[in-house]
């Protein structure tokens, strides 16, 4: 096995095109880490925030971009009995998936589940541990506590994150509203199984919620957008309601916001980031995934959508078809 491999490097950071194919070292797999060697990664948002110098990696991970991939394990730690070389995994990374190999802790690995591929497996880990974990989780830990008889408004339906979302909420027992910005996009969703889509660019979604919900409310709101929909998403929720904050992508400072409704509808607000938790709590949400989403999987309940299917040489056109949000689901790359 060689000791170096093609990735892709990002320089000091800026657009798409300051991504090139480079070489260097393989990474060595730590006492609790595996060797992968990498044979499809996905894309996705906090990628493109790394590349364009927003979103630095945390201390001691790999400065390479990459937050999931699925490949063959190759090598393992001193301390790993989970797995050996030759099984076929996916993989949540904390960095460095736009590689040949990459290492992630064996914690926040998976086997494929029967029946996928690695392009498959690899559309898997950013989006279902990070839905898991903020629709399905307590809010102490920055979840939604989504139960089955409730409803749920799911901001960017037709992202990675929220065709995942729609399918885990209504796999189990959840009614769903969504949010999209094209008549196609609403039709994609319901494809998905939403109840409802909403396109936001000719509706004020807060009084299509009110109108759908017969003024009642939903139980729980999963938001990518933040400050522009934040006050229509309290109105949007109904008494002991929760907001879930994933992303900011239409900026973090909200203005003249009125506040009452957190208090009149006692109202939980809260959120959370996936790569600064810890080994142990990202292993902790495998662990529920392997029980309680892998047989859905596996059964054909839910399945993520790829929309576009890149070679790893090509990462910048990736970028810029999400940079786009002209795609419906996930955005892949191929390696090898």
């Amino acid at each position: 096995m060689s000791q170096t491999m093609k990735h892709i490097a990002h320089g000091a950071g800026g657009a798409a095109e300051v991504m090139v194919l480079a070489e260097g070292p393989r990474p060595a797999p730590a006492a609790d880490e595996v060797l992968i060697r990498v044979e499809a990664v996905g894309v996705n948002r906090p990628d493109v925030l790394q590349r364009a110098g927003a979103y630095p990696p945390p201390p001691g991970a790999s400065p390479i971009l990459g937050l999931e991939c699925a490949g063959e394990v190759v090598a393992v730690g001193a301390e790993v009995t989970a797995y050996k070389p030759g099984d076929k995994v996916c993989a949540l990374t904390n960095g460095g998936a736009y590689a040949e190999y990459c290492t992630a802790p064996a914690a926040q690995t998976l086997p494929w589940p029967r029946g996928y591929d690695a392009l498959t497996a690899a559309a898997l880990p950013e989006t279902f541990f990070t839905v898991w974990a903020n629709l399905f989780g307590t809010p102490h830990a920055g979840g939604g506590r989504l139960a089955a008889g409730e409803t749920v408004l799911v901001h960017g339906g037709s992202s990675g994150i929220g065709v995942t979302a729609i399918q885990l909420a209504k796999a189990f027992g959840a009614h769903v509203i969504t949010t999209v910005g094209s008549q196609a996009k609403c039709e994609a969703v319901l494809g998905f199984g939403a109840d409802h889509a909403i396109n936001y660019r000719e509706h004020d979604f807060a009084e299509a919620v009110k109108s759908i919900t017969g003024g009642k409310g939903v139980d729980v709101v999963l938001d990518m957008v933040g400050a522009p929909y934040f006050g229509r998403n309290l109105r949007s929720l109904r008494m002991d309601g929760r907001l879930v904050l994933i992303a900011f992508l239409g900026g973090e400072m909200a203005e003249n916001l009125d506040l009452r409704p957190i208090m009149l509808k006692r109202l939980t607000v809260t959120g959370s980031t996936m790569r600064p938790r810890t080994t142990a709590q990202k292993g902790e949400i495998a662990d529920h995934l392997r029980a309680r989403v892998w047989p859905l999987l596996e059964a054909g309940q839910c399945r993520p959508h790829i929309h576009a299917t890149f070679p790893l040489a090509e990462a910048a056109a990736a970028h810029a078809l999400m940079e786009s949000s002209q795609h419906i689901g996930k955005i892949m790359l191929t390696v090898g």
